[in-house]
């Protein structure tokens, strides 16, 4: 394996481009234009396709040439939202970046066609297609476009969808958030002193370890989230008239159908994963309790819930952490460590934070002919190190995905978008443990506890709330702010338990959560950690069950989770599966409660 060169803390975007000349660009989108068009040519006045598997199989072989090589949200695109990540202030920037986006529609406007005609394939020659052997490569995308097919509408119809989704969704959300996002008040200090703080720095310092300037912060959240109430009812109820016309029309049975099939997850499934973390809310309220006596409360208040406990000292450089992923990975699978290093090597990782870029961290993907890059804002504390494992697994899982698949095969279904970072997470998260001491350890533990509470259970009740929010809605045809607001915290409250109060303006939390904005998604952050505590369990138990993992990773979108897991001997629909996952949330709880009574804190 290749030396580590931890000192590359930048993007090599000479991956993409040799140069910031405009001419290898513009050269690139004369291409793709080309290309696009030879495409609608051949393609579009024809319907030979349609009826005939081998022409079928000439055409989805064009078709993946295009997605590998010059579909749009490549080349220029990604190039310009990488280079906007990283100055997000620069206007000649986002005037490219816009112009990117534009070209991307035209584009894919051209060549919408080809899948809405796949889609439509007559249901009694389906299954001569998916029998045909040499079609085999694109069975599973084939699947996906069939199962959608009852729901779509005509292509002038599909049209009209897409034009009016901006006004009727997209524009009341956006006038919730940009609402929010302008609002300002003044927050007490540790200095005891009062600043004037923006919208997200208040939410920041609801967690701070200094509970007169966390009860501040909340006081001034929760007076911003009640002066948006009015606002916030009409554009919900909006949001849900909509989301119901869309069903209608395209015939979904139930509010989170089209969801549970643009996952490629089975409805019984989720809903199995839902009672199944339903019925352990118990496990959550436990937490709590146990944080409660840490934190010397009898209660805590809603806000504090993820206030971090202990104060971790240790610090840990970039270099630090890339010999401590490096080394865990090599346990794992020297594969891994392989795909780790050559990350670190080519300028795939964006590393510090610079006045300008984007904060947070994400791993970036687009075409298979194209890099991974990951961006992170390093700052020496722990939880960089876990950021930097969890982007790290989602890369790994797109370089084993582009060994295997094709093309249209190349992405991971949101349902288990979630496996490969949370699995690399963990495994980096156990290693800390073992290099810190008894203090460090409890306190590492109670915040992960957090961690694995937030989104496992508190991903489940938000998703009961969605549920009963539209089931509501439609029977009713309107839901006032107070109706809204007593439904969540019904929901909160069935997770939370006893021991975290529902305090005063906490009814009004949901006015600001963009989850319910997008509908059903918050299950796949659940089964997604759970999936992965299960394949954690038991690479524990047999280390050889790495290579079920990785095989599991490489699947990409050529099976839907259920087919990939049946290979495995498992079956998601089953309760039990998903069970194995939150006895490994119990474990890690009794293993703190342990702790906390050895060190007397509780």
């Amino acid at each position: 394996m290749a030396k580590l060169k931890a000192n590359r803390t930048s993007w090599d975007l000479t991956l993409l481009f040799k140069s910031e000349n405009d001419t290898e660009i513009q050269k690139l989108r004369k291409i793709t234009e080309k290309k696009t068009s030879q495409f609608v040519k051949k393609w579009k006045n024809r319907d030979d396709y349609l009826k005939k598997p081998k022409v079928l199989l000439a055409a989805l072989s064009e078709y993946e040439d295009w997605r590998k090589n010059f579909d749009p949200k490549g080349g220029e695109h990604y190039y310009y939202s990488l280079k906007t990540s990283q100055d997000q202030n620069a206007p000649k920037l986002k005037a490219k970046y816009n112009k990117s986006i534009e070209f991307v529609k035209k584009m894919q406007n051209q060549i919408q066609f080809f899948e809405l005609r796949l889609a439509k394939i007559d249901p009694r020659q389906q299954s001569q297609f998916l029998n045909y052997k040499p079609l085999m490569p694109y069975k599973h995308f084939l699947e996906r476009l069939f199962l959608q097919a009852k729901h779509l509408l005509t292509e002038p119809e599909e049209k009209i969808m897409n034009l009016k989704s901006p006004v009727a969704h997209d524009n009341w959300t956006k006038m919730t958030s940009g609402f929010l996002s302008k609002e300002e008040r003044m927050i007490l200090n540790e200095k005891r002193r009062k600043d004037k703080k923006s919208f997200s720095d208040i939410l920041g310092l609801m967690g701070s370890r200094n509970k007169r300037v966390r009860n501040s912060a909340a006081n001034a959240f929760n007076d911003i989230l009640a002066s948006h109430t009015d606002t916030a009812e009409h554009e919900l109820n909006a949001v849900l008239q909509n989301k119901k016309i869309d069903d209608g029309l395209r015939n979904y049975e139930r509010a989170d159908t089209d969801r549970h099939i643009s996952d490629d997850v089975d409805t019984d499934t989720v809903d199995t994963l839902v009672s199944s973390v339903s019925s352990h809310f118990d496990v959550a309220m436990h937490h709590y309790k146990l944080k409660a006596k840490l934190l010397g409360v009898k209660k805590l208040e809603y806000h504090e819930r993820l206030v971090e406990y202990g104060k971790i000292e240790a610090k840990y450089s970039y270099k630090d952490a890339v010999s401590i992923i490096e080394s865990v990975y090599k346990n794992l699978d020297k594969d891994f460590s392989n795909l780790f290093s050559d990350f670190v090597n080519e300028g795939r990782v964006d590393v510090y934070p610079r006045s300008g870029k984007r904060s947070g961290a994400f791993t970036a993907y687009t075409l298979l002919s194209q890099p991974t890059f990951l961006l992170l804002n390093w700052t020496n504390m722990l939880k960089d190190v876990l950021t930097f494992a969890h982007e790290l697994g989602h890369g790994i899982n797109f370089e084993l995905i582009r060994r295997k698949q094709n093309a249209l095969n190349f992405g991971t279904p949101r349902s288990t978008a979630e496996v490969a970072s949370t699995f690399m997470e963990d495994f980096v998260f156990q290693e800390l443990l073992k290099r810190a001491d008894k203090e460090t350890r409890l306190a590492l533990m109670v915040n992960k506890l957090d961690e694995d509470v937030k989104t496992i259970f508190r991903q489940i009740a938000l998703y009961n709330f969605e549920t009963e929010l539209h089931k509501t809605f439609r029977e009713r045809g309107y839901l006032s702010k107070e109706e809204i607001g007593k439904t969540f915290q019904k929901h909160m409250d069935s997770y939370m338990g006893p021991y975290v109060l529902q305090s005063p303006g906490s009814e009004n939390w949901w006015v600001h959560w963009q989850h319910i904005r997008f509908f059903f998604y918050v299950y796949s952050y659940a089964g997604g950690l759970l999936i992965s505590k299960t394949m954690q369990a038991e690479v524990k138990k047999d280390s050889k069950f790495i290579g079920a993992v990785k095989e599991f990773l490489s699947v990409g979108l050529s099976e839907s989770p259920k087919d990939s897991f049946k290979k495995l001997g498992i079956d998601i629909s089953k309760k039990d599966f998903w069970e194995k996952g939150i006895a490994e949330v119990e474990t890690l709880l009794k293993e703190t409660n342990a702790l906390a009574k050895n060190l007397g804190k509780i």
